[in-house]
């Protein structure tokens, strides 16, 4: 079998950054997948789940209500836990997405009150929410963005 691209970066040398994964085209439409990369791979401990859990919830609702709602595919947590996927329409860079990722990261550290999307009949584990930690991910890698913009995987 063919080895998928995701698996063919060096996960060794990735650093926190937002990286431009891939872009897919079908019957002339672009989605453009980008790699949230809150920690680094196999140096930093994967995020905490109720932590990331909270980051999935305000991200997402941060990024369906913000001005590009239309152009938000999907946001998720990575299965390796060291960050999330934002797969937006379009043919988009990740200088486009920047001011949106900050964004959410300025809604998530800003947040009071219930996590939207945290009860039981709107989430499959509704009790594991961290919003604490959540401000934690969200103000490290808010830090590393600003300071590095690190936009391209390493070679």
């Amino acid at each position: 079998m063919e080895k998928i691209a995701s698996f063919t970066i060096d996960h060794l040398r990735l650093l926190p950054g937002l990286y431009l994964s891939r872009r897919d085209e079908k019957d002339g439409v672009t989605v453009t997948t980008f790699d949230l990369r809150f920690t680094a791979p196999n140096r930093e401990p994967a995020m905490d789940i109720a932590g990331l859990h909270t980051i999935e919830h305000l991200f997402a609702t941060y990024l369906r209500n913000s001005e590009i709602k239309d152009d938000v595919v999907y946001f998720g947590p990575m299965g390796c836990r060291t960050g999330c996927y934002l797969l937006l329409f379009g043919d988009k860079t990740p200088e486009e997405a920047l001011p949106y990722v900050l964004g959410a990261c300025d809604f998530t550290l800003a947040f009071e009150g219930d996590i939207p999307g945290a009860q039981a009949a709107e989430c499959g584990n509704w009790l594991e929410h961290n919003l604490s930690l959540a401000k934690f991910y969200a103000a490290r890698y808010k830090s590393d963005l600003l300071a590095h913009r690190r936009f391209s995987y390493p070679e």
